[in-house]
């Protein structure tokens, strides 16, 4: 689902954006609510930022990249955590790219979230690519969604990766 996002442009640095486990939901501009195997998985656009909602059973995470104020925990580039019953890994990375390879890679972006049933994106007015999408999908053992968050007045492209997975499931898996 692709939407416009009628809304000035709120993290205007990549750099601002931190990450946060375990927040309540926060308002959001645009939702796309999924039911993936069992699993209830609610994909929010916050602006130039993202939240998602896991519940499983008894189980829930929630995970919040956004410019968070008063947050004093950055973007990291790794995370692997044990959230109950489940196992949690979160990656990020930021793509600086020329103006041209810019443009190509968000509409290529664009172009596979948009049309996806697991997938959101919200474009800002004034830059066809300003941007944030989120994909989702369900594999064997777990749930995982990858988000992009454009900021193409630095030619930059915040790329998160987050796997979620019980260890019961790991388990079995391992045996």
């Amino acid at each position: 689902m692709l939407t416009t996002i009628d809304t000035a442009y709120t993290d205007t640095r990549a750099d601002d954006l931190a990450w946060a486990l375990g927040r309540e939901p926060l308002p959001a501009l645009a939702v796309l609510d999924l039911e993936l195997s069992g699993a209830s998985l609610q994909l929010r656009l916050l602006g130039a930022s993202h939240q998602v909602l896991l519940d499983q059973g008894e189980a829930s995470c929630s995970e919040t990249v956004a410019c968070i104020p008063g947050s004093s925990t950055p973007l990291p580039l790794g995370v692997a955590k044990r959230l109950g019953d489940w196992e949690y890994e979160f990656a990020a990375r930021v793509e600086t790219l020329s103006r041209q390879s810019f443009a190509g890679r968000a509409q290529e972006l664009l172009a596979l979230v948009a049309d996806h049933p697991h997938g959101l994106a919200g474009t800002f007015p004034g830059d066809p690519h300003a941007f944030t999408a989120m994909l989702a999908q369900r594999g064997e053992r777990q749930v995982q969604w990858r988000t992009w968050h454009a900021y193409p007045q630095e030619g930059r492209l915040v790329v998160t990766r987050t796997r979620v997975g019980t260890l019961a499931m790991a388990s079995e898996h391992s045996s």
